[in-house]
């Protein structure tokens, strides 16, 4: 079966479903609680790149974030958290989340996205390692997992060390 998930960017009445989808989706309450902590960082949080894929019946199944981060000086965005409800996982809500999140960042001019995830999953939309690009996170991961998403090659893309929000904790 087919599902066509609608998405869109978050309202005030999604606080408690997304929450309750990140609760879901990890076994500890750390990035429900980072979502929250990103909501309220006026330096991080961007309005209309946190997204929500509904379900059919007009719940929300899955959700995916972005906010302000920086490479070096020049300000880039990351993404994540991004969470599906473990009823939905495999079935495409999480991708059409993210994909609506990306589409908008572009539409708002962004040009560079960061992710920390699997390197199985996040190709699939475009990223690359972000080592091609010179970035680096502030910590020692393996380099097939800190990848980079160039939304406009028309910029330039700077390369450096990522600084995180302060909700991260990195």
């Amino acid at each position: 079966m087919t599902i066509t998930w609608f998405t869109r960017s978050e309202t005030g009445a999604d606080l408690g479903p997304i929450r309750e989808v990140n609760l879901a989706a990890f076994p500890t309450p750390q990035e429900a609680d980072l979502v929250e902590a990103l909501r309220a960082d006026q330096g991080a949080w961007i309005p209309g790149l946190s997204w929500v894929a509904e379900e059919p019946g007009g719940d929300v199944a899955a959700f995916a974030l972005l906010t302000r981060c920086h490479v070096g000086d020049s300000p880039a965005l990351t993404l994540g958290p991004c969470a599906v409800r473990p009823e939905h996982q495999r079935r495409g809500a999480g991708s059409a989340a993210i994909r609506a999140a990306l589409q908008a960042a572009r539409e708002q001019g962004e040009s560079l996205v960061l992710v920390l995830g699997h390197a199985e999953y996040y190709p699939r939309f475009g990223f690359v390692p972000a080592s091609r690009y010179g970035i680096r996170p502030p910590f020692d991961v393996e380099d097939q997992y800190m990848m980079a998403l160039v939304l406009d090659a028309a910029r330039p893309v700077p390369a450096g060390t990522i600084r995180y929000p302060a909700a991260f904790g990195v």
